[in-house]
């Protein structure tokens, strides 16, 4: 089952992460976001009433989207995130005992790291996809440094995607991008400007291409 969720992450390529978003837009923000072909998201922990922000998620959009918790620091966390309904739990940093809970639950662990041995460490402990952040700072070129001598990974760069560099981490050899304000953001979902939403999920969408 983790592989399958793997599989289906690497195939929508591009993961809105919803932070800040207003409770009350988080359904036709869901929407826009598949109308535009975006069926992938992230709903952080640091997000006001995030877990019930996952459950109302997986009601509404059933199968049509893939819905992951982020910011998720720990093991207790990351068991309420599975329970809520998360089918995968990203972190920003390397959680051991989160990456062990999503193997014991067959959810897709994502943890985050920045060096070449804490991705290898994350890679030894069960991690399929591993989330590199920040990007910001260091760009599209680092991926493509990453991977040089670890080949074997799967890397989601976050931290600094944008539509003018989502189209070169893809080329450096990106499995999967996290893209956060630059895609939705709170005042975007405030002002109900849900069109300008699948406008730019679209882009994205045409920035990240098929999958290779």
């Amino acid at each position: 089952m983790i592989c399958d969720i793997f599989n289906k992450l690497c195939e929508h390529r591009v993961v809105s992460i919803l932070r800040g978003v207003p409770s009350e837009t988080l359904e036709p923000v869901l929407d826009a976001l598949c109308k535009g072909g975006v069926y992938a998201v992230e709903i952080t922990m640091n997000t006001d009433n995030g877990l019930d922000m996952i459950e109302r998620a997986k009601k509404h959009v059933g199968d049509r989207m893939m819905i992951g918790a982020g910011t998720v620091l720990d093991a207790q966390t990351a068991r309420l995130c599975i329970l809520a309904g998360a089918d995968f739990l990203l972190s920003p940093v390397l959680a051991p005992d989160m990456i062990a809970l999503c193997n014991q639950y067959d959810k897709l662990a994502v943890p985050g790291i920045f060096t070449p041995t804490e991705a290898l460490q994350a890679r030894r402990l069960g991690a399929l996809m591993i989330k590199v952040f920040p990007v910001g700072s260091v760009g599209p070129r680092y991926i493509r440094d990453l991977l040089g001598p670890l080949g074997q990974l799967s890397l989601m760069p976050v931290g600094g995607v944008t539509l003018e560099n989502a189209a070169d981490f893809f080329k450096a050899g990106a499995a999967a991008i996290g893209v956060g304000s630059c895609l939705v953001s709170g005042a975007l979902a405030a002002k109900h400007d849900f069109d300008e939403i699948t406008r730019r999920a679209k882009a994205f969408q045409e920035a990240a291409g098929p999958r290779a």
